[in-house]
């Protein structure tokens, strides 16, 4: 009998393949629940995962589609937040975890070029979609930054932290560097993100963020479901 697991990499396959393409709607419930054999719970989940990866949004009707091409990277996060002033996607919102200082560890360190143990300035948050926790994300701040920008040492949601420190900075954002690796999750990671089994893979994607004139404006460490769908568009010219 087939799982939501199953369900979903099904749909999966058939969205990435090519073969559904954004904006074409998806069986309704009923019908994957008829196709499938399978209880509501079970076709439910199986749509959260794939909403939860980003290959799917809900309609105002209730019905699910394809979601269009984009990007989970910085780029479309700049361009949104020029555009809309939100950092955040419409069906998208932040929830902070954690605000403060924290002694760099070697992967943050070596990123933001100081050493070892160097207090830095961390915000903690989880993004969730439709309700659905997506990520993690947790960015850390040169002191220089938060000196320009107190609200970051605040625990409240600016909406756009990086966008707010480059304008204060007078300095505006000009590339970022994205790494993306693979790892097990912590028990903590498991539960934010409502992950199951043992063990479980994320996807890990460090972005280090520079200023026009040079200086690191923000390393941020986010961290996804191993079955999140990364895309997006790097201009070659």
């Amino acid at each position: 009998m087939a799982g939501y697991a199953d369900i979903a990499a099904h749909f999966r396959r058939r969205i990435e393949s090519g073969e559904l393409r954004p904006g074409d709607r998806l069986p309704t419930l009923r019908e994957v629940m008829q196709e499938w054999e399978v209880a509501q719970q079970t076709a439910s989940r199986a749509y959260k995962m794939l909403r939860s990866a980003g290959l799917t949004d809900a309609t105002t009707g209730g019905g699910t589609v394809v979601a269009a091409l984009g990007s989970s990277n910085i780029a479309s996060r700049v361009q949104q937040h020029a555009a809309t002033g939100r950092a955040l996607a419409s069906k998208e919102t932040s929830r902070i975890l954690e605000v403060g200082t924290v002694g760099a560890d070697e992967t943050v360190a070596a990123r933001l070029e100081v050493e070892p143990g160097s207090l830095v300035y961390v915000r903690r948050r989880v993004v969730s979609r439709d309700g659905a926790p997506v990520h993690l994300s947790s960015s850390y701040y040169l002191p220089f930054v938060v000196q320009a920008t107190p609200e970051l040492s605040e625990l409240v949601s600016t909406g756009a932290s990086r966008e707010l420190a480059s304008e204060r900075l007078g300095v505006p954002q000009d590339s970022v560097l994205e790494e993306v690796s693979s790892r097990f999750a912590t028990e903590t990671e498991k539960d934010l993100l409502g992950l199951t089994g043992s063990p479980v893979t994320v996807t890990q994607v460090i972005r280090t963020v520079f200023l026009a004139d040079g200086r690191i404006v923000e390393v941020a460490v986010k961290v996804l479901g191993g079955s999140t769908f990364l895309r997006w568009t790097t201009p070659l010219r």
